[in-house]
Order: structure tokens, then C-alpha cells, then sequence
């Protein structure tokens, strides 16, 4: 039966210049039929680029894949770690506190059922507000209300830790979708929205194309003093002319995304699911500029989290040395 869901999934893809879903078969019996992938809440990155790279498998495997709206990485752990869902993405500081059951989020649990695939991008983290705010800076947002996306997601969980490493206070800091709470931006609700995903950030480039808006990340001492607090955050730039305001590249605060499965795939798929979305960058680059850095050479980007020995396996036979203490079954 085709619902809404998938309706909305192959509307997306279409416009994105990738086919739509179809019913599919697996081309080994032995694969799973269908399985099901955990991306994040609408105007993220994840929402656009998960359904891409699901895409691409389904059509070199013929397992289909099927999306389920979460709140970010945290959720997708959670659920991939349940088998609740089998594929997912996360941010690389997200996975290591759960790795090791750290973090409130993780009330003390250690997921290891979670196996990393392939490496998606660098998620920087930076804010947007009205240019009539006056705001163009994170040490102005004391006082003022600010959103930082979905509880369950990076910005969600790091933003806060950020803003207290600053020594910032806002008079109140709001969870949602990046859709929403842009649009409370808009509207004249939220001060400031603060954010973390592939840049451009969807919910981002839709504002500015509708309001004057100031886009900003870090100063280099506001960075020295996060990572000080933070170390698993690493700088970096967001180059001008990612997005139509910034006259110059952005300072930014990033931590890089992978694709997760569940132990339990078979490992001749998870090879297939690697090697189609690692030989097709340019289909990915399609479907979101943030896909730009989703390439092989960037597999070291993960230093603590266990590849899939389907995933390992195609990287080793491609000239990748990933070490064996760094692959689990």
C-alpha cells in the first residue's frame, strides 16, 4: 500500500532529481525485504539527505528503504541500537556519548549495537537572526530567546553546553523543528535560531530568501574557550557563498556525521550499501552541497566507533587501512 509517507518521499527524491520510490526486491533472497531509516525533523539536513543516500541502496541492493522522522541523532541511536529502525545517521559526539553512557541522555546506558557505515559531512554549528535584531553575534544572546532545534538532536544537546561555555544565558531556549522554529523566527517569536547540520542549512537559505537576516558563528577566542569545555568539537570554516548574506567565510564550531546500521545487517549488503553511495557523489551532491565531503578518504573521521565488517570491507579493498580494532561484527 502507498501512503502519505511515501508519497511525500517520492515528491521529494523527484524533486531533487532522483527517482522515485518504487517496490523493489532484494537481489540476494537473504537480504531483508524492507527496512526502515531514521533521519531528523524537517528543514534539517538530515531530512533531504537521508532519503538521497536511501535511494541510491535501494536501487543497487532492491531492499527498500523506507524514512521515519526522529529528532536527530540522539533518537536514530536510540532506535538503531533497538533495531526499532535498522539504518540511521548521528554526529560523531553524539555516538561517542554513547558509546561510553554518557550524556543525560543516555541516563548512564552504553549502546553498542550501533555500527558505523560510510562518513557523511561536517555539521557546523552557527546561528541566524533578523538583521533588525541587532544580533549578529552568540555574546548578544543573553536574555534573548533562541531555538536550538530538536531536544533529542546535536544542536538540541550541544547548544546549551555551548552557550554555558560562553557564559550566555538566553531568557529561555526552545526545542523544535528546524521548520518551526525558523518560522517563529520570521514571525517575530525567537530571537535568534541556533543550529547545527549540513550548511547550507535548508531552514537557513529559506529565511534569508524572504527576510534580511545575519548569519554568524564564532569569534577564534569564543572558539578556544568551547573546546577548552567541548573537545570533541573541532573548528573549521563555512566558505562565503555557501549562503547569499555572509560577505566572508564564517568561523564555526563542526563535528562530522556518519551512517549507522544495526550489528545485525548481513555483510554482503552492507558492502553493497557502501560501495553504491561511496562510487556516487555526484548523485549525492544533488541532493544537498553538504554532501560534498561524503567521500571514502574521509573514513578517519571516525576514531572510536566500530565499522560494520561489510563497511570495512569494501574500504580495505579500496585502499583504506581501517584497523581491525576499529571493525567489530
Amino acid at each position: 500500500m502507498i501512503t502519505r509517507r511515501h508519497l511525500i518521499a517520492a515528491t521529494s527524491l523527484a524533486g531533487l532529481g532522483l527517482p522515485a520510490v518504487t517496490s523493489a526486491q532484494p537481489r540476494n533472497p537473504a537480504w531483508p525485504r524492507a527496512l526502515n531509516m531514521g533521519t531528523a525533523a524537517p528543514g534539517g539536513t538530515y531530512a533531504i539527505y537521508g532519503p538521497a543516500w536511501g535511494q541510491i541502496v535501494q536501487e543497487a541492493t532492491g531492499v527498500n528503504i523506507s524514512y521515519r522522522t526522529t529528532q536527530g541523532p540522539n533518537q536514530n541511536i536510540i532506535l538503531v541500537n533497538r533495531k526499532e529502525v535498522e539504518l540511521g545517521m548521528v554526529t560523531m559526539g553524539v555516538a561517542l556519548q554513547a558509546w561510553n553512557g554518557q550524556g543525560e541522555w543516555t541516563q548512564g546506558n552504553r549502546f553498542r549495537d550501533i555500527r558505523a557505515l560510510f562518513p557523511m559531512y561536517d555539521t557546523p554549528f552557527h546561528g541566524i537572526a533578523l538583521r533588525r535584531s541587532g544580533i549578529t553575534d552568540h555574546s548578544q544572546l543573553n536574555g534573548k530567546s533562541v531555538g536550538v532545534g530538536p531536544r533529542g538532536g546535536t544542536p538540541g544537546t550541544y547548544y546549551p553546553l555551548i552557550l554555558r561555555a560562553l557564559g550566555v544565558t538566553p531568557s529561555a531556549i526552545r526545542y523544535g523543528s528546524a521548520s518551526d522554529l525558523i518560522g517563529q523566527v520570521s514571525d517575530g517569536l525567537l530571537d535568534a535560531f541556533l543550529f547545527a547540520a549540513g550548511a547550507p542549512i535548508p531552514a537557513f537559505s529559506e529565511l534569508e530568501t524572504t527576510n534580511q537576516v545575519t548569519i554568524f558563528g564564532f569569534t577564534p577566542a569564543q572558539m578556544e574557550t568551547i573546546v577548552k569545555e567541548i573537545p570533541e568539537l573541532s573548528k573549521g570554516k563555512i566558505p562565503k557563498g555557501t549562503y547569499r548574506t555572509p560577505t566572508e567565510d564564517l568561523n564555526i564550531l563542526g563535528v562530522y556525521n556518519f551512517a549507522i546500521g544495526h550489528r545485525s545487517l548481513p555483510e554482503d549488503f552492507v558492502y553493497e550499501l557502501v560501495k553504491a553511495v561511496m562510487t556516487q557523489n555526484a548523485r549525492m551532491v544533488q541532493a544537498t552541497a553538504a554532501a560534498k565531503e561524503t567521500r571514502p578518504e574521509n573514513w578517519n573521521k571516525n576514531t572510536f566507533l566500530p565499522f560494520h565488517p561489510g563497511a570495512a570491507k569494501w574500504f580495505r579493498e579500496n585502499g583504506f587501512a581501517v584497523p581491525d580494532a576499529l571493525v567489530m561484527a
